[in-house]
């Protein structure tokens, strides 16, 4: 008995880890599938309109009417809705163009190979069909190298040694070599047809949308990691110089965003190919600059190669002297921010699709901080002794004045963007003008008192100043120049 007893406390057991297991695997499972869904709900959609196109090709077997006009070839619109169906409105118009032209052209050169095959007489035509095959096969699968057929035709390529194979080989043994022919066609034009009615008109996922917003989005998370960097490296609160949403971040997750930067380039390049097959919609038309987009991205991704080794600066074991940091800390940390501002007012430029003259602003405001810090070090240098020391430092400098570089081209860049598409312009208000007028006119030297014992220069621009002393006599240079007397 207890030996029973035992026996089915111990399948018990079994059975409720059982249980738990399935429990948590359903659990696990349903998060995962309601996190995806809340990222980004056009997935779910997407599902849900490949089952609408599976399910309407389908009825080509339910419908007797149908599957007697195509037969067992209503299969092939099955088969095409499976491999065409993409994500994006340009995947799903690239691979059901590929297919549908790869299989007409393969189509006919299959039943002209057949033709010309049956002409070589009964034991020839093996022959012949065998030689046509590895001639057309071999050189459209070389054809696959060239960077432009890869790039926007490599499916289309695949699926014409596919059909041809096919149409030839088969039609060797079936009577009706053009009537098989047809059938497929048909079918796979209609296949081709029912995902990209459904991609373009329910619910669209356009890839030039997708990338347009990519390119903004990463200027965004590099404008984050330069807007932060300051408060960071030299450990302290400089709330002037962060943004507000910045100063929330206590996970400090605004540092890594640059990460996700570093390895873009696959994904727009793939957004521009697709780009390239979709119709006009919104403001992109026909011949959209979709080249200027990648080179965009390119400069990006420079910038925030330097922003990976600008992040090294702050977990490293070796910092320079609080005293020599301190020396520093202002002019870098109006660099980091000025820089980061132009970031991330060249992303909302480009999402708007407008150009703003705020954006020279604040590069001219990074580049002032530059001279400072240059005026800084010129002072600072001499007094240090031991300057592996100060290098840690130094080299954050250095990488903050190469990120300000790789700013302005990537400015110069957009704006060479905005000028193909036709971003509407937008000029800096008057206030950001007059708020900058003063910080240029500071940076530019040091006023010192006026010595009353030694003699002294006025001079006038323009008209009479009031600064002059009584008494004394001015004269005007013709033309509005400037004129000179002293005591």
């Amino acid at each position: 008995m207890e030996v029973i007893g035992s026996a089915s406390h111990e399948k018990a057991g079994l059975i409720c880890r059982g249980w738990w297991w399935f429990k948590a695997l359903v659990v696990g499972v349903a998060t995962k599938t309601m996190k995806l869904g809340r990222d980004d709900p056009r997935r779910v959609i997407h599902a849900l309109k490949v089952g609408l196109a599976l399910s309407f090709v389908s009825l080509f077997y339910y419908f007797r009417p149908l599957y007697n006009g195509f037969g067992d070839a209503t299969m092939w619109a099955v088969l095409t809705v499976v491999v065409v169906f993409e994500y994006t409105v340009g995947a799903t118009l690239g691979k059901g163009l590929n297919r549908g032209l790869a299989t007409l052209l393969a189509g006919a050169l299959g039943v002209g190979a057949h033709h010309l095959a049956t002409l070589s007489g009964e034991k020839g035509e093996p022959m012949v069909l065998s030689i046509f095959v590895f001639i057309l096969a071999a050189a459209a699968t070389f054809s696959r190298f060239f960077p432009g057929i890869k790039a926007r035709y490599d499916y289309g390529v695949v699926i014409f040694i596919l059909t041809f194979s096919l149409v030839s080989v088969s039609g060797y043994h079936a009577d009706k070599i053009l009537h098989l022919a047809r059938q497929r066609l048909s079918t796979i034009l209609m296949g081709g047809c029912v995902c990209m009615i459904i991609s373009i008109f329910i619910c669209p996922v356009w890839a030039g949308q997708d990338l347009h917003n990519l390119i903004a989005l990463n200027m965004e998370k590099l404008a984050d990691f330069l807007e932060g960097f300051g408060g960071e490296y030299f450990e302290s609160d400089h709330g002037d110089e962060k943004s507000a949403s910045d100063g929330s971040k206590s996970d400090k997750s605004f540092l890594q965003g640059y990460k996700s930067v570093l390895n873009s380039k696959a994904t727009e390049e793939s957004l521009a190919n697709f780009a390239r097959w979709e119709p006009c919609h919104g403001f992109f038309r026909f011949f959209h600059p979709w080249d200027q987009y990648l080179k965009v991205g390119s400069l990006i991704r420079q910038c925030s190669y330097r922003i990976e080794a600008l992040s090294d600066c702050i977990n490293s074991d070796i910092q320079a002297p609080l005293e020599f940091k301190k020396e520093i800390q202002g002019a870098c940390i109006k660099m980091s921010s000025e820089s980061g501002k132009a970031l991330r007012e060249l992303a909302s430029g480009v999402r708007t699709m407008t150009q703003k003259g705020s954006i020279d602003i604040h590069i001219a405001n990074s580049k002032n901080a530059t001279n400072d810090l240059n005026s800084i070090l010129k002072s600072t240098l001499p007094k240090n002794a031991d300057l592996l020391q100060i290098m840690p430092a130094a080299t954050a400098s250095a990488l903050l004045v190469e990120i300000i570089k790789c700013i302005e081209e990537i400015a110069e860049s957009v704006n060479e963007l905005g000028r193909s598409t036709k971003f509407k312009i937008v000029d800096p208000t008057l206030t950001a003008l007059e708020k900058q007028q003063p910080q240029t006119l500071l940076h530019r030297g040091i006023v010192n008192p006026v010595d009353t014992d030694c003699p002294h220069i006025f001079i006038e621009v323009d008209g009479p100043s009031d600064l002059s002393p009584p008494g004394n006599v001015n004269s005007k240079v013709p033309g509005g120049g400037a004129s000179s007397t002293s005591n």
